[in-house]
């Protein structure tokens, strides 16, 4: 299978009879997640910088949608609750101070290799009562147009590949400190337009569904003489039955990930705030063994397990050991500025191992809130300059807060 001009328009090609749908959708998946493209190198064998990332179906779930966060290094499983919160920790919602709110985030996205692929995120929440909030979210990610071509390399069709997810969540306060959520998903993935290779095989589009689960920790504190607080939270999210493009492929993993971190938010005086953020994520998913062409042994794991056995395993299965295993987490650095929660200032940087996808940015942004109207701004600097696809990243984010402002209890 080849892919051609993938640089200019993700014109994909099938030129192997054996080819099929599947992998024609793995690598519109890469397209729409481009550090996976990585995997799709032949390993020999185990070393400290063999690239081995970890791939899985939809990885869209896994993009920060929202302004807020995004300017933040990607971080949010800690950081205060906002109306976005149900991405990030839909567990936060019991301390928001406000009865409801709507946000609706726009995204260009891989602008330096494409020209028509977007993310959309519409999300809100409503306050039950003072322990009890319910949210929903529609996340709807835009592939553009690809050109499928069949083995000859002549044109078949235009295909518009498209990909959403559906959200419900609930959160509940169980202490004025604690608070637990559940976040039920719906995931379609239409990306090869009904399209069948040489071989006959006809693509579907996939579906799935999920479950998040979340908690949050939020106390306050005294430091250095101001006042403040800190918090922790824990969200595994994508906990779902596999994906699959057709009746006669493969099942891959949903991005099931695991979110930790924490928070630090200081009153500097009655107008100023910091807040610092720190998240870590590791995908529970199986990593993918390596085939050793010398002795033809398989060094790791068989990655064709169950869901439960597949989250397990994926913290020991590593083929390089527990120093591939840390090589899987990630981490995002944030810091927020508030002036008289009117007016913010945000940065970050994210960090992914180069052995596991090689995202490495910075992030810039501002926010500004009037009255029930906030305006959100986010913009991604690459660790790599012009050479990341991701490099110049926007987000956009309307906010609209109703009802009064009330304390959680």
């Amino acid at each position: 299978m080849r892919y051609e001009t993938i640089l200019k328009k993700c014109k994909f090609a099938i030129s192997n009879p054996n080819m099929n749908l599947y992998k024609t959708s793995i690598i519109a998946l890469c397209v729409s997640f481009p550090t996976m493209l990585a995997s799709a190198l032949p390993p020999t064998k185990v070393k400290s910088n063999e690239i081995n990332s970890v791939s899985t179906a939809v990885p869209f779930l896994t993009i920060a949608p929202d302004s807020r966060s995004a300017a933040m290094g990607d971080v949010g499983v800690a950081s205060s609750p906002d109306v976005n919160s149900l991405h990030w920790n839909p567990a936060k919602y019991a301390f928001i101070k406000t009865d409801g709110g709507v946000a609706l985030s726009y995204s260009p996205w891989l602008r330096g290799l494409v020209d028509d692929m977007n993310l959309l995120y519409l999300t809100g929440y409503k306050r039950i009562d003072k322990l009890q909030v319910i949210a929903a979210s529609l996340r709807y990610f835009n592939m553009g147009n690809i050109d499928f071509y069949d083995y000859t390399g002549a044109p078949m069709l235009t295909g518009k590949p498209n990909e959403f997810a559906i959200d419900a969540a609930y959160s509940r306060m169980f202490s004025e400190k604690l608070s637990a959520a559940l976040a039920f998903r719906y995931v379609r993935s239409d990306i090869s337009s009904g399209v069948s290779s040489t071989s006959g095989v006809k693509a579907k589009a996939g579906n799935s569904f999920a479950a998040d689960i979340a908690i949050y920790y939020n106390s306050e504190l005294e430091l250095f003489g101001k006042n403040g607080n800190w918090a922790l939270g824990a969200d595994i999210s994508n906990i779902g039955n596999k994906m699959t493009y057709s009746n006669e492929q493969e099942k891959t993993f949903l991005p099931i990930n695991l979110r930790i971190g924490g928070s630090l938010g200081l009153n500097l005086d009655s107008y100023n705030k910091l807040a610092f953020s720190l998240d870590f994520n590791k995908l529970l998913v199986p990593t993918p063994p390596l085939y050793d062409t010398n002795t033809r042994e398989i060094i790791g794991k068989n990655p064709d397990v169950g869901i439960v056995q597949g989250m397990i395993q994926s913290f020991y299965d590593a083929p390089g050991g527990f120093s591939e295993e840390m090589h899987e987490i990630t981490y995002g650095l944030g810091l927020e500025y508030l002036y008289r929660e009117i007016f913010a200032v945000r940065t970050g940087f994210f960090h992914e191992h180069p052995t596991k996808g090689n995202r490495r940015y910075f992030t810039m942004g501002v926010g500004l809130k009037m009255n029930m109207i906030g305006i959100d701004f986010s913009y991604l600097i690459s660790a790599y300059g012009q050479n990341s696809p991701m490099n110049n990243t926007l987000r956009f984010t309307l906010t609209f807060n109703f009802g009064k402002e009330s304390k959680a209890s």
